[in-house]
This record gives C-alpha cells, sequence and structure tokens, in this order.
C-alpha cells in the first residue's frame, strides 16, 4: 500500500517538487517519447497527490477544483514508475485523487482528459468517456466523466 500525501503547491519542498517533477518527465516526456511543456503554469493551483513507497515517490497526480482546468474538478498527470505498475498503485492514487476532490472541492463530478489506451483502467474507477477522441501532444486522448 502506498503512503499518500495531498499538497498544496507552496506545502511541496524542494525535494517533493524536483521527485513530482522528474516522474512526470520520466514518463510523460521520456518512456512516452513526447516532446511538450510539462512545466505548465498549471501547478500553481493544483493540489498534488503524491504517492510514496519506501520514502520513494512512484505514483502521483495533480487536482484541480471547479473552473481551474476544465468546468467540474479534474484529475491530470496520473502517473507510475514504470517498474512499480505491475502493484495497482495506478487504482491506489486515482482513488486518493477523487477522495480528495470529494473532501477539498466538495464534489463527485470529475473530468479528465484520458489517453484512450487506459480508458479500460478509468472505466473501472467509474469514468465513462464522452465526445470524440482527440490528439492531444501526438497521442490520443479521449474526454471522460465521472459524476
Amino acid at each position: 500500500m502506498l503512503d499518500i500525501q495531498t499538497k498544496t503547491f507552496n506545502q511541496l519542498n524542494t525535494k517533493e517538487l524536483y521527485d513530482l517533477l522528474q516522474l512526470r518527465s520520466e514518463v510523460f516526456v521520456v518512456e512516452q517519447d513526447c516532446v511538450y511543456q510539462d512545466i505548465d503554469g498549471k501547478d500553481q493551483k493544483a493540489l498534488h497527490i503524491l504517492g510514496y513507497k519506501e520514502d520513494k515517490l512512484v505514483a502521483y497526480t495533480r487536482i484541480f477544483q471547479q473552473g481551474d482546468y476544465f468546468e467540474e474538478a479534474s484529475i491530470g498527470r496520473v502517473v507510475v514508475k514504470e517498474n512499480q505498475r505491475q502493484f495497482g498503485y495506478g487504482y491506489n492514487i486515482m482513488n486518493a485523487s477523487i477522495k480528495a476532490i470529494e473532501k477539498y472541492f466538495k464534489t463527485l463530478e470529475i473530468r479528465i482528459s484520458a489517453q484512450t489506451y487506459l480508458k479500460k483502467f478509468y472505466n473501472n474507477l467509474g469514468f465513462k468517456e464522452v465526445g470524440e477522441e482527440y490528439l492531444e501532444d501526438g497521442i490520443p486522448h479521449i474526454n471522460m466523466l465521472k459524476s
């Protein structure tokens, strides 16, 4: 099981910020071979959900309240370290993110922009596809909604 921590941008210390940016870059830029601007100016508005295993960051998301990213609350930058994916940490970090949205933003309605190949994963968490598939940074995505 992961040790989950929820922090605002200002609560992150330098090491935590470095670790989360390193994990995001490791997966979204290097592993997925996708050149894009990860540091997008939105981290300051987000709540950061950090998943630790033996004091190492292995899973992460950032969550937004209604109106800060989409009209609904949202979860983004969902990432699990490649060598840790067999343990179900994706479900752990997503369930923690959903609970954090309920607790801090007082809503059950959540929109995500999901990589299409992960549709079934998100379906298992209660998300349903809405609209058409689209390309984001060269990767097929679909909007999904949970309510």
